[in-house]
């Protein structure tokens, strides 16, 4: 067994804040009972159970109740691992249109732009994690020996708010907090999935915003730099990280005309050579490798023999830029150009970016 798979298998899975959200709703609605918690069990959507031990469990004033645990992401980084996620449950009149009503609480965003799981103006909680919290509301019902009630169950994540701005969220219209996600209830450690997830999120906004292109940027800088030259709208923006060949995939299924594809040399190069994933930990970019393609591009054997032992690619960069070989940029741009094309089906307009002087060089 190779080293990596070891360090993956040793890895731990965590749990999505809808599984929090949903255990926090139970034993809310159990205090609310006359249950007094430590822990509670809860159903996830594969039949399996879990158990989650409660932060906070507390009867409110009125028909009041709440309760709260702390998110264990395992060994994913989240940015709501360790966070404080809770549910406020009230009785409602016997009026109501459905038995279980699901607010936003503070620290829990409101979708404002369409494209989204969920429909403008309702609380930024995704079907999956609705329906979790649903069923687990409806459980603590039975073990009290409630069959029905009328209920208002309010999520909330303690300092949500200035989570949030760690995010992609308001561009993607969830105003106000962060989003309840998840789809098994499982953080499955250092996986793609929120990312792509993300990604497929963003090119929906942007595609019910009525945009036909996309600026796809592997990082803030890049991504900034191309904005300021287009100023297209901010629905446009597609953070695609290090998922290169998903994110031109995806917009090629989502049904946009043109691409406006973000990158530093060192990405940019990667995508010459066809590297579908650009994380170093996919494989890191060897400095032979960009001198081999540039070779094969027409760069002299004694020049390219001696870039094969530079430290990184933007040493090979900046040695292109000293012997003013800005042929030699244009070219590896044109290959990451047809590469992107390739993947994605779309025109591509390649823009390569450095963090001193913005947008360098642009391939049509």
């Amino acid at each position: 067994m190779s080293r990596q798979s070891e360090n993956k298998e040793k890895l731990r899975s965590g749990y999505t804040t809808g599984a929090c959200a949903a255990a926090a709703a139970k034993a809310a609605v159990r205090c609310l009972l006359g249950a007094r918690d430590e822990a509670v069990e809860i159903p996830f959507p594969d039949g399996s159970r879990h158990r989650f031990v409660l932060c906070r469990v507390q009867r409110l004033d009125g028909d009041r109740a709440m309760a709260s645990v702390v998110k264990d992401a395992g060994d994913d980084p989240d940015v709501t691992n360790g966070a404080e996620i809770g549910a406020e449950v009230r009785v409602l009149g016997d009026q109501q249109t459905e038995p279980i009503t699901l607010v936003n609480g503070p620290g829990v965003g409101r979708v404002t732009k369409p494209g989204l799981a969920v429909a403008v103006g309702e609380p930024a909680i995704n079907p999956v994690p609705r329906r979790m919290i649903r069923e687990a509301v409806l459980e603590g019902l039975a073990e009290c020996g409630q069959r029905e009630k009328y209920l208002e169950i309010a999520i909330f994540i303690r300092d949500g708010e200035i989570l949030a701005e760690k995010t992609l969220n308001r561009r993607l219209g969830i105003i106000g907090g962060l989003s309840i996600l998840g789809t098994t209830g499982i953080v499955r450690p250092i996986s793609a999935k929120a990312w792509t997830d993300t990604i497929e999120a963003s090119m929906q906004v942007a595609r019910a915003a009525g945009l036909n292109e996309v600026i796809l940027a592997t990082g803030r800088t890049s991504e900034a730099a191309v904005q300021q030259r287009l100023s297209l709208p901010e629905e446009a923006q597609v953070m695609m990280g290090d998922y290169l060949q998903y994110a031109l995939e995806a917009a090629g299924r989502h049904g946009f005309v043109r691409i406006h594809l973000a990158e530093m040399w060192a990405k940019l190069v990667k995508a010459a050579l066809a590297v579908p994933q650009t994380h170093v930990r996919n494989g890191a970019l060897e400095t032979h490798q960009a001198a081999d393609l540039l070779a094969s591009l027409g760069l002299d054997t004694p020049t390219s023999q001696q870039l094969r032992g530079a430290n990184t690619a933007r040493e090979i960069y900046d040695h292109l830029v000293k012997l003013q070989r800005n042929d030699l940029i244009a070219a590896v741009s044109q290959r990451a150009k047809a590469q992107a094309e390739q993947w994605a089906g779309l025109p591509v307009r390649v823009y390569l970016v450095t963090s001193e002087q913005g947008v360098v060089h642009v391939t049509d």
